[in-house]
């Protein structure tokens, strides 16, 4: 079984490469920007789905901890990386590598640091105190940020290496949905799953709710900070890609993909990233359709695209191999 683990990951490894070997040498660089920062926000909507459909809390402050890790992360491979590895460090291609990989992993951690300062005393609160302090927090990093010379304060953070391509954004956003999937299939997943239908319940039955809330927030923040790593590598970081409306955004994709359902999250994700340049022929009307379309389908489908459910596309018995919606687990 752990051989058989080892040759798939091995093997989407290899996919994820090849794809974006492929990607960058076929496609537009347009097109190519598009679907980076699609994977990124897919990571954005499944690690909030984690907080906000899985759990059942409201966090509306994910766009903190990708400006937490998006800066950590930066700071780090700017100022830390040289003295580390040496100025000429990245002549040599599996040293960069590895650097790439330890500044994504500090983005990550400095932000579920930060997730857990946070939620060790705001998880006690329930639906709109919890939001205000979510929203609290993402403003106050915001203007801490716009406040520090050395990562650039209001010019922004220049002079950051561009480590992200196609492939590392892929791969991350793999590792986010399987590490969030299995996470729900576990027992944990269960009890993050009873807190979300029925908090007291769950506490009167002897789950642990608060750290089990503080657990789902640290791990969602994690995963927010490893995507703000990405993000910085990739274009100019500046505070302006972390304000509240960024917050809002990935809300919306997990609403609209389905709360609770994590391919719903990827389809929101996706769909909201690719929409408004795809409504780029409208002109001036591109915004103004995009609110409409969006307006249709939450009145259409108020629970969301898939809703609760699952897209699988495991072959059942007696019936053939198309793609099935299956309740989550």
């Amino acid at each position: 079984m752990a051989g058989r683990r080892v040759l798939l990951t091995l093997a989407a490894i290899g996919v994820v490469w090849a794809l974006d070997g492929a990607a960058s040498r076929w496609l537009n660089p347009y097109i190519y920007r598009v679907l980076v920062l699609c994977s990124i926000n897919v990571m954005l909507a499944l690690s909030l789905n984690l907080v906000n459909g899985i759990t059942g809390q409201f966090s509306i402050g994910h766009a903190g901890f990708m400006a937490v890790g998006a800066y950590a992360s930066a700071a780090y491979t700017v100022y830390a990386v040289p003295l580390l590895l040496g100025p000429g460090y990245d002549q040599n291609a599996w040293l960069t590598a590895a650097a790439f990989v330890l500044a994504i992993l500090v983005g990550g951690l400095v932000s579920a640091v930060a997730g857990f300062l946070v939620g060790l005393p705001s998880m006690r609160l329930r639906g709109d105190y919890l939001a205000i302090v979510t929203l609290g927090f993402g403003e106050i990093i915001r203007v801490a940020i716009l406040n520090i010379d050395a990562v650039g304060g209001a010019r922004g953070f220049a002079g950051v290496p561009v480590r992200t391509n196609l492939a590392w954004v892929l791969g991350g956003a793999l590792l986010t949905f399987v590490v969030i999937r299995n996470l729900v299939r576990s027992y944990h997943g269960r009890a993050l799953l009873a807190i979300r239908e029925d908090e007291i319940a769950a506490e009167a039955l002897g789950v642990p709710t608060t750290r089990y809330k503080v657990t789902a927030f640290v791990l969602g923040a994690f995963f927010a900070g490893a995507a703000g790593a990405l993000f910085s590598h990739y274009t100019y970081l500046h505070t302006n890609s972390f304000t509240f409306m960024k917050s809002i955004e990935v809300v919306i994709m997990v609403v609209l993909g389905g709360m609770g359902s994590l391919t719903g999250s990827i389809l929101g994700a996706v769909l909201l990233t690719a929409l408004p340049e795809v409504l780029r022929f409208a002109s001036e009307w591109r915004l103004v359709v995009y609110s409409l379309l969006l307006i249709v389908l939450m009145i259409a489908r108020p629970q969301g695209i898939l809703g609760r459910r699952e897209v699988s596309f495991r072959r059942r018995r007696g019936t053939s191999a198309t793609p099935s919606a299956t309740p989550a687990a």
